[in-house]
C-alpha cells in the first residue's frame, strides 16, 4: 500500500477553485461554443503584455519549451500550460510508481487526485512567477520596485489560475478535448499561419521583404522582372520563411495523418453473451504524442539548466561539457555550440548536416532512443500497458477471440509494447525529418499539432455519430 498522501489534500479542497461538473449531458453545439470561448480567452491572454516589465529582450531560457507549453514571452501567457503539465506528470509518475495510493474506482480519490494536481499547479505558477520576477527576467527588481514586482507576480498567478480552470472546464465535459491539447495546437497553428501570411516587412539588405512565405511569393512575382529568379528566391530565401518550408510542413502533416490510420484490430468477444463480438484497436501511435512531448520536455529542461549554469560559470570545464552557449548571428538568443546540449539539438539545415555528420548521427541516435524508451515507459506510468488493458477487458467480461482468459495478457504483451516502441521510433524519425526539411514550427511542434488535430477530428466524428444515433432513435 502506498502512503495515503491524498488525505493531506482534503483540508485544501474547500479553498481550491473548482468548475462544477455538468448535471446533464452537454449538447454538442454547446460544447463547440464553450470550446470557441475558451480558445478566444487563451488568444487574448497570449496577446496582452504584462504591465510593468522593463525589458524582455534577453536570451529566453524557455525558448525550446515555448512550442509544447503554448506560451508567449512577455504576455500573460508567459508560462502557458507549464504548471498543468508539470503537476500532471509528477502526480502521474507518483501514482504509476505507487508512491502514492490512488483508487480510481472511488469518487473521493478521483476528486482528491484532481484537487492535488490543481493545488500543485497553482503552487508551481506562484513559484515560477516569483523566480522569474526576482531573477530579473523582466528587469532589475531594484529598478522595478516592490510594488511592480508584486503586481507582475499577481498578473502571472491569476493568468495561470485562469488557464487551469479553462482546462478543467473542457475536461469535465463542457467542451471538446482538453485545454492542454487545444492551447498547444492553437499556438503551433498560429505560428504556421503567421509565417505563411504575415504582412510585416523586413529589410535584410535586399530591400523590404514580406515575412509571410505566401505573401512574399506573390510580392516577388510582381516586383521582380526575372520571374524564374523570383520563384527561386521565394523557394530558397534563408533569413525568412520560404515556400519550401511551407511545402515541407504540408508534407509532414500528410504523412502523420496517413500513419494515424495504421492499427491492429484484435477480435474480442463477450464471455457472457454468446455471439457478441467486437474489435479492440491498437494504433501504431499507441502512446499518441507523449513520446515527443516527454522528449521535448526533457531536452528543454537540459537546455535551460545548461544555459543558466554556463552564464553563471562560463570557465568551468564540467559546465562546458554540459554545454557552451553563444548568441546566434548577432541576436540576443543563445544557442549551444558544443557539449551535451549541442548534440541534443537538431542541425539547423541539411547543409549543416553535411558539415557536421557526427552531430547529426549522435542527434539521431539520441532522438530515436529517447522516443522509444519514453514511449515504452509511458505504458506503465499512464496505466495503458498490457496488464492494465487485460484487466479492463476482464472487468467488462470480454476476452480475445481464440484465447483463454489466462493467456489474454500474454497476447497483449506481445502486441502493445511493440506498438509503443515502434510508434515512438517513427515519431522520432518524423521529427528529425521535419527539422531537416525546414518545416515551419519545428518537427516537434508539427507532430503535436497534427496528432491533436486528428484526435479532435475523431472526437467530432464520434459526437456526430452519437447525434445521428439519437436522431434515428427519436424518429
Amino acid at each position: 500500500m502506498g502512503f495515503r498522501f491524498l488525505t493531506l489534500i482534503r483540508p485544501f479542497m474547500a479553498v481550491i477553485p473548482e468548475v462544477a461538473a455538468p448535471d446533464r449531458k452537454v449538447a454538442f453545439n454547446q460544447k463547440v461554443l464553450w470550446t470557441v470561448i475558451t480558445l478566444l480567452i487563451f488568444l487574448v491572454l497570449s496577446q496582452v503584455p504584462l504591465y510593468g516589465i522593463m525589458s524582455s529582450d534577453s536570451s529566453d531560457p524557455l525558448y525550446w519549451m515555448r512550442v509544447i507549453l503554448a506560451s508567449n514571452r512577455g504576455t500573460l501567457m508567459e508560462f502557458g500550460i507549464t504548471p498543468i503539465i508539470t503537476s500532471g506528470m509528477i502526480m502521474q509518475l507518483l501514482a504509476g510508481a505507487q508512491i502514492i495510493s490512488v483508487d480510481y474506482s472511488l469518487r473521493e480519490d478521483r476528486a482528491l487526485f484532481s484537487g492535488a494536481q490543481k493545488l500543485f499547479a497553482m503552487l508551481i505558477t506562484f513559484g515560477s512567477a516569483t523566480v522569474a520576477v526576482m531573477t530579473g527576467q523582466y528587469g532589475d527588481p531594484k529598478s522595478l520596485g516592490a510594488g511592480i514586482c508584486l503586481l507582475l507576480i499577481i498578473q502571472l498567478f491569476v493568468a495561470g489560475v485562469i488557464v487551469i480552470l479553462l482546462d478543467e472546464m473542457l475536461q469535465k465535459g463542457y467542451g471538446l478535448g482538453s485545454g492542454i491539447n487545444l492551447f498547444i495546437a492553437t499556438n503551433i497553428c498560429e505560428d504556421i499561419v503567421w509565417k505563411s501570411l504575415s504582412p510585416l516587412t523586413v529589410n535584410n539588405g535586399k530591400g523590404p521583404e514580406f515575412e509571410g512565405a505566401i505573401i512574399s511569393f506573390f510580392h516577388l512575382l510582381f516586383v521582380r522582372s526575372n520571374k524564374f529568379k523570383a520563384v527561386y528566391e521565394a523557394l530558397t530565401r534563408s533569413t525568412l520563411p520560404n515556400l519550401t518550408n511551407l511545402v515541407a510542413t504540408a508534407l509532414v502533416f500528410a504523412v502523420v495523418i496517413y500513419l494515424q490510420g495504421f492499427r491492429v484490430e484484435i477480435p474480442i468477444k463477450s464471455a457472457r453473451f454468446r455471439g457478441h463480438r467486437a474489435s479492440f484497436p491498437i494504433k501504431l501511435f499507441y502512446t499518441s504524442n507523449m513520446p515527443i512531448m516527454l522528449q521535448s520536455a526533457l531536452a528543454s529542461n537540459v537546455f535551460m539548466i545548461s544555459q543558466l549554469l554556463y552564464r553563471r560559470f562560463p570557465d568551468n570545464l564540467l559546465i562546458k561539457l554540459f554545454g557552451v552557449w553563444e548568441p546566434y548571428q548577432g541576436s540576443s538568443q543563445f544557442f549551444p555550440t558544443s557539449g551535451l546540449a549541442y548534440y541534443m539539438t537538431p542541425p539547423r539545415s541539411f547543409v549543416n548536416t553535411l558539415k557536421d555528420p557526427i552531430h547529426f548521427m549522435l542527434y539521431v541516435a539520441y532522438m530515436l532512443t529517447a522516443c522509444a524508451l519514453l514511449s515504452r515507459t509511458w505504458l506503465d506510468v499512464s496505466g495503458s500497458g498490457p496488464r492494465d488493458v487485460a484487466r479492463e477487458l476482464r472487468d467488462q467480461q470480454m476476452v480475445i477471440a481464440g484465447y483463454r482468459d489466462t493467456s489474454m495478457y500474454k497476447e497483449l504483451k506481445r502486441i502493445i509494447p511493440t506498438a509503443a516502441v515502434v510508434g515512438g521510433v517513427i515519431i522520432g524519425i518524423l521529427s528529425i525529418s521535419a527539422d531537416l526539411l525546414g518545416a515551419i514550427g519545428s518537427g516537434t511542434g508539427i507532430l503535436l499539432a497534427v496528432t491533436i488535430i486528428y484526435n479532435y477530428f475523431e472526437t467530432f466524428a464520434k459526437e456526430q455519430a452519437e447525434l445521428g444515433g439519437v436522431g434515428v432513435a427519436g424518429m
